[in-house]
């Protein structure tokens, strides 16, 4: 997540030898594991009625997500918006709803994998008798609001846009395969009822309704080439294929239509595909052997995006805990400013910056600078842009694998966070350094974020983690605040504001040498928080940042300290509970963005032998799809927490992007970091 480097910072060196601090002492192992050791295989958990979160497969449409296990069981999705109700809650408790399409008896397939360059998922099945594949996404196709504007759309209208259609199709390629179909939704995260009808003459088409639900919830009509059978709250079909046969289901919520037969079906699945196909060739991926996670990553980015108003969510999920059994069960099914300009920053690297313009249009409508009204810029808000997110816990769902409360809404969204005005104008600042112009409608709303950095940047606040401790001056907070201060100044001398630019430099200044007077211990490393020993892993953006330069003894001592002792094996803690008032108890695993922050710092400090053991290892704990949690259980390799994670996976692209760029620079004499 390096943002464009500062002119005045030198080339970094890029060597392997042993750091020396001010004192002249030299430090261990920057990674705190073997340089030597080989990645380990996740530990298989033993049988469980939820699926590892790992194991999971993550759909989009720009629109709606789904998670699809690997026994071919959609166990979430929320219907019309990603923070609607669920429809689908298996994950987070067996019997709020499920959308299985498998053979009959069979739990295991042979084989899953994405389609290349896409979000579907395609999943081979042997049984006893045959072979089976299906394939999976969520329908993307040609604009289709011509006759009318879309009631939900607030931005530029693309040449794609989603369908409303979940569609699941079957081939039978070799012998004879008995399929079962099973849809059970379950409205309102369960709190409804279920109510099947047919509405058509024979058996191929049928619409589940939710009736006792706490708001009125969608419509689902389930239209295939099977013949349905309709049992309670469930919607059953089975049939044996024959090699050569093909089948569809269609789930569809809207008015757009649904495919009649299995041609229709293959021509929507045909679409989609070309889709994102169209989309992952605008970036720029390098020619090696990471470039698979790079384009994974990506996609995940881009499927974690609501294209009607430019939003992007944290995660698809919530209450995914933390630490398994535990409380840390939170809503991350809303649009941060911190994760989302971060993510910005991530798709920036790859070449991908068109979700910007409609990130920052978001931005100048929730804080109202589209209708001449103005709104403070809160940590976070609803993918639609609502204000209020109220936080609740649904008593009635068992949990992931037992761990309670379940919750949704989040009650940080009125937390005082003092690095969003930073995260949201370094982001404004590199997306405008091509253009070398900052858009008249934008620069109201970048001033009132400078002008929010410069009245509370004196002020405690609760930090880039959250904690519902008392608010404290935490260190990353008020080098957030530089950076808005900084990037501030830069966007006015691109504007033309020279007054202010020149005031904003000289605050910026003020910041700098406040926190390195009280941010600092006395071993030269950079604290969680003024006035106290602890650390934290958010110091690590301190380099990527440019607010020191790399090979400054502070930010090098920083980097070292952190791997060598904000560290469980080798990975990276955000911060050990023991010394943080976070407002709650138990522990919780390493952070997975943490741990990439540290393989680009490692790199920014010349340690890139050391940067890239540790960037593959991170590689092999990711999903069989490629995916990733927020956190990895450092003992087991298992994947905690909400699931896709953006954090993650935009600081994967910056990890990746710096350890490729720097064995570049090896071979050829200058390193660039991943934004230059």
């Amino acid at each position: 997540m390096t943002p464009p480097e500062d002119a005045a910072v030198t080339a970094l060196p890029i060597d392997n030898a042993t750091p020396i601090d001010a004192a002249g002492s030299t430090h261990s192992d920057a990674t705190g594991i073997d340089p030597e050791a080989k990645a380990f295989s996740p530990a298989t958990p033993s049988h469980n009625a939820f699926p590892p979160i790992g194991d999971y497969a993550f759909l989009s449409d720009t629109e709606t997500n789904c998670l699809i296990a690997r026994n071919g069981s959609v166990e979430w999705m929320c219907v019309p918006r990603p923070d609607s109700p669920s429809v689908f809650g298996a994950v987070l408790d067996r019997s709020a709803g499920h959308f299985r399409l498998a053979p009959y008896g069979v739990n295991v397939p042979v084989d899953r994998r994405y389609l290349p360059g896409s979000l579907m998922v395609e999943t081979t099945w042997q049984t006893d008798t045959g072979w089976i594949v299906v394939r999976d996404a969520l329908v993307m196709g040609p604009w289709h609001d011509h006759e009318r504007r879309s009631t939900t759309h607030r931005r530029t209208p693309t040449d794609w846009d989603a369908e409303h259609i979940l569609l699941r199709t079957v081939r039978c390629v070799s012998g004879t395969v008995e399929l079962a179909l099973s849809c059970e939704p379950a409205f309102d995260y369960h709190r409804g009822k279920t109510v099947w009808e047919y509405s058509g003459p024979a058996y191929g088409e049928a619409i589940a309704t939710g009736s006792g639900t706490t708001a009125p919830g969608p419509t689902l009509k389930l239209t295939t080439d099977l013949r349905l059978g309709l049992e309670g709250r469930e919607a059953r079909a089975r049939t044996r294929l024959v090699e050569g046969d093909s089948k569809f289901v269609a789930l569809s919520w809207s008015r757009q239509p649904a495919p009649q037969n299995y041609e229709e079906a293959a021509q929507k699945m045909w679409s989609t595909s070309e889709c994102w196909r169209q989309w992952i060739n605008a970036g720029t991926f390098p020619d090696h052997p990471w470039r698979t996670h790079l384009q994974r990553s990506a996609l995940t980015l881009k499927g974690l995006t609501y294209s009607p108003t430019g939003a992007l969510l944290a995660a698809a999920t919530t209450s995914l805990p933390e630490t398994p059994g535990g409380e840390r069960n939170w809503d991350y099914r809303y649009a941060w400013v911190r994760d989302s300009t971060f993510a910005l920053w991530g798709l920036y690297t790859l070449g991908l910056d068109r979700e910007a313009d409609d990130f920052f249009s978001f931005i100048a409508d929730v804080s109202g600078a589209t209708n001449g009204e103005h709104h403070p810029l809160q940590v976070m808000y609803g993918v639609g842009g609502e204000r209020t997110l109220e936080e609740e816990e649904l008593h009635h769902l068992s949990g992931y694998d037992g761990a309670r409360p379940v919750r949704i809404g989040n009650g940080a969204y009125n937390q005082a966070q003092h690095d969003i005005w930073g995260t949201m104008l370094d982001s404004v600042y590199l997306n405008t350094k091509s253009s070398e112009a900052v858009p008249e409608t934008l620069w109201p709303v970048l001033k009132a974020q400078v002008e929010e950095a410069v009245k509370n940047w004196r002020k405690p606040d609760r930090g880039i983690w959250e904690v519902r401790g008392e608010p404290k001056h935490f260190t990353s907070s008020k080098v957030m605040c530089w950076v808005a201060l900084d990037r501030g100044a830069r966007l006015a001398a691109l504007h033309g504001e020279k007054s202010y630019a020149k005031t904003w430099a000289g605050i910026a200044d003020e910041i700098r040498a406040d926190i390195l007077e009280h941010g600092v211990d006395e071993r030269g490393v950079f604290t969680q928080r003024y006035g106290d020993p602890a650390l934290d892993a958010s110091a690590l953006l301190i380099p990527l940042l440019r607010f020191l330069p790399s090979d400054d003894y502070r930010v090098r001592n920083t980097v070292l300290a952190i791997a060598d002792e904000l560290t469980d094996n080798g990975l990276v803690l955000r911060y050990r509970v023991e010394e943080t008032d976070d407002g709650l108890s138990g522990e919780e695993g390493t952070f997975t963005i943490c741990s990439f922050w540290l393989v680009s710092a490692l790199v920014e400090i010349g340690e890139l032998h050391r940067a890239k053991v540790l960037c593959e290892r991170l590689l092999s704990y990711s999903s069989p799809l490629k995916l990733y949690a927020e956190e990895i259980d450092a003992k087991t390799g298992q994947h905690l927490g909400n699931f896709p994670q953006a954090f993650t996976h935009l600081a994967l692209i910056n990890a990746v992007m710096h350890v490729i760029r720097a064995e570049e620079a090896a071979s050829h004499g200058t390193f660039q970091p991943a934004h230059h």
